[in-house]
C-alpha cells in the first residue's frame, strides 16, 4: 500500500463469524458511526462484539420488527439471548461490557438518569452526519442536509 493511501482497517467481526457474541447494529454509511465502532472495537469490542451495518440484509435475524428509520435513530446492541439495547441504554449496556469503558458506568447508571442520557443520545444521534460531512463520498451525506 503507497504511503499515501489510507491505512488498511482490519475488518470488524460478523455476526456469522461470532454468533455467541452481542452484535452492534449501527450506520455503516455514516462516517462518524463507523469511526464510533471502530474504537469501541479497539477499546475491547474485539471478542465481545460482532458487528452489523443497519444496511445489511442481515438485520431482519435481529431486528425484524423495526424499521429502516427506527434503525437510523439509534445504534441497537442485540445480546445472544435476544435482549436489546437502544440508543443511550446500548451505550450504557456497553460501559458494564467494556472494561476500558467502566470508568463511566457509574455516571450514566445515576437512578433515573437514563432519560435525560437519552435525550443527549438523540440530539446527537441526530446531528451525527455533520460530524462526517468533510469525508463523505461524492453527495453520500447530502441526503442528511438538505
Amino acid at each position: 500500500m503507497l504511503a499515501t493511501d489510507k491505512k488498511a482497517e482490519r475488518p470488524l467481526a460478523s455476526p456469522s463469524e461470532a454468533p455467541d457474541r452481542d452484535v452492534l447494529i449501527y450506520d455503516g454509511h455514516c462516517r462518524f458511526c463507523t469511526r464510533s465502532v471502530r474504537w469501541i472495537d479497539f477499546l475491547g469490542g474485539k471478542g465481545r462484539l460482532s458487528y452489523l451495518s443497519l444496511h445489511d440484509p442481515a438485520v431482519s435475524q435481529y431486528a425484524a420488527d423495526l424499521t429502516h428509520d427506527q434503525l437510523m435513530e439509534e445504534m441497537l446492541v442485540v445480546e445472544p439471548n435476544g435482549t436489546r439495547h437502544a440508543g443511550a441504554a446500548a451505550f450504557r449496556y456497553l460501559t458494564r461490557k467494556l472494561p476500558p469503558l467502566w470508568i463511566l458506568a457509574p455516571l450514566l447508571h445515576i437512578p433515573y438518569s437514563l432519560p435525560i442520557w437519552a435525550f443527549f443520545y438523540r440530539q446527537f444521534a441526530r446531528i451525527r452526519y455533520r460530524f462526517g460531512r468533510n469525508q463523505c463520498d461524492g453527495d453520500s451525506c447530502k441526503i442528511h442536509f438538505d
